[in-house]
């Protein structure tokens, strides 16, 4: 961390007057309190001319980082040969070029039969195209998601959320959203842990469904993400997810999966799906697909087609700057195999916070895929369940998290509780980028262990 604070600090100048007059909803601020000057690749400065990590990096938007320079060109491009910067659904050059890029990413089995929707600019509309999708397509109603799952803050979005904090005070949610247990290991929902979780899970899900008294009607789709994001960098067991697909196949349930976090390299193949060998029914995108700008799509096969004209629109879904800023991203991860390059730097971060993790009875679990991990946090000084888990400690947590923004690192505390902490590095992190941040985050976690 460099710079230092001045007298009148120009960070708490610019935080008192975004208080003022932004809504009570801001959230990221309260936890990370800067305001940010600056940013180039991994790193960001604020307006004391601190410099940090940046290991929240949009909520994994920025799989290139800040100011790439593949995605500076592609934006100065539009501007000097004056592009169109926005067209409704209206067709170009750029557009078609993008269009060719996702699809020749996807697996060849899913790309030769696919249609795609460009949707507003939000994850949450993408998931509420999908679910307008599937149930036009099917005539049902009914839809499953999972415990602990995130799907965003739209209306239908949220309804298939587990997040309650949410939710508390909004009236009129969609109905007939059944959740069904996510297999997350390390706090079983049947208390027995390890393998067996995910096990269950499946001959639960699978049971229900054969069950002509479990009071869900014949659903019009199962929606999961494949690592669970802001649940807490849960990954599901790849037998897990082919099990999914085969329930679903054989019963004409169509596959919903949200990669809105995990698309495009995160997790170590470019979809988290690859990991199962599986092909959804419908894929959700966000965040990384727009190159940093906003972008959200649904791809999905071509027999769910049958919605009319104009059945899910949006005014910004004609952003053809974020267009090519996304073909740039796409073309680059794929070149430069940030995929592959992911799953190694991932691997060694992941390393290095299990060897902390032997020497601090406070981490109770280290978890994930690539670069998307979480480290949970527990009061190892209260009674444990019945698996021997200590029950998780928010407050640890939180203090872990200004321990580490004082160091130079920026962190998301996410996960049940708010209690894990998250792990979301731009792909291009280099191999000492990943000892440094270990490093500062090994000095947070004992500097706030010691003041308990």
């Amino acid at each position: 961390m460099k710079g230092s604070v001045t007298e009148k600090s120009r960070n708490d100048r610019y935080l008192e007057s975004q208080a003022a007059r932004e809504s009570n909803a801001r959230s990221y601020p309260r936890r990370i309190p800067i305001a940010i000057q600056e940013a180039e690749g991994v790193y960001v400065k604020d307006m004391d001319g601190r410099t940090y990590y940046d290991c929240l990096a949009g909520a994994g938007t920025l799989a290139l980082g800040h100011n790439h320079p593949v995605v500076l060109e592609a934006v100065r491009e539009m501007l000097d040969q004056k592009r169109p910067m926005h067209t409704l659904d209206l067709t170009t050059p750029v557009k078609e070029a993008f269009v060719d890029e996702l699809f020749a990413s996807l697996p060849e089995e899913f790309a030769k039969d696919a249609r795609i929707q460009f949707c507003g600019p939000t994850g949450g509309d993408a998931v509420e195209a999908a679910i307008k999708l599937v149930k036009t397509a099917t005539g049902r109603r009914s839809i499953l998601s999972f415990q602990g799952g995130y799907h965003g803050s739209t209306h239908a979005a949220m309804s298939l959320s587990g997040t309650l904090g949410q939710k508390g005070n909004v009236q009129g949610l969609i109905p007939d959203v059944h959740f069904l247990p996510y297999p997350y290991s390390y706090r079983c929902p049947f208390g027995v842990g390890g393998e067996e979780t995910h096990r269950i899970s499946s001959r639960y899900v699978e049971q229900l469904l054969r069950d002509p008294e479990s009071g869900i009607v014949p659903p019009c789709g199962m929606i999961f993400e494949a690592v669970q994001g802001e649940g807490g960098s849960i990954p599901a067991p790849v037998e897990w997810i082919r099990e999914m697909r085969r329930i679903t196949q054989e019963r004409d349930i169509p596959l919903l999966i949200d990669e809105v976090q995990t698309g495009f390299g995160r997790t170590g193949k470019m979809f988290a799906f690859e990991h199962a060998g599986i092909i959804p029914d419908v894929l959700i995108l966000s965040k990384a697909i727009g190159g940093s700008l906003p972008l959200s799509v649904v791809v999905y096969r071509s027999k769910f087609d049958v919605w009319k004209p104009a059945a899910h629109i949006g005014t910004f879904r004609g952003n053809q700057l974020a267009m090519a800023a996304g073909l740039a991203t796409l073309r680059y991860i794929k070149a430069n195999d940030l995929p592959g390059h992911a799953e190694r730097v991932g691997a060694r971060l992941r390393e290095r916070l299990e060897e902390l993790q032997s020497r601090v009875v406070q981490i109770g679990d280290v978890r994930g895929r690539g670069l998307m991990l979480g480290v949970e946090i527990v009061d190892a000084g209260k009674e444990a369940d019945r698996l021997g888990h200590s029950p998780a400690n928010p407050q640890l947590a939180s203090r872990i998290q200004r321990e580490c923004l004082r160091r130079g690192l920026i962190l998301e505390v996410g996960g049940r509780h708010s209690a894990v902490m998250r792990f979301l590095p731009p792909l291009i992190v280099t191999e000492t980028d990943i000892d440094e941040i270990a490093r500062i985050f090994g000095e947070a976690v004992h500097a706030a262990c010691a003041a308990e």
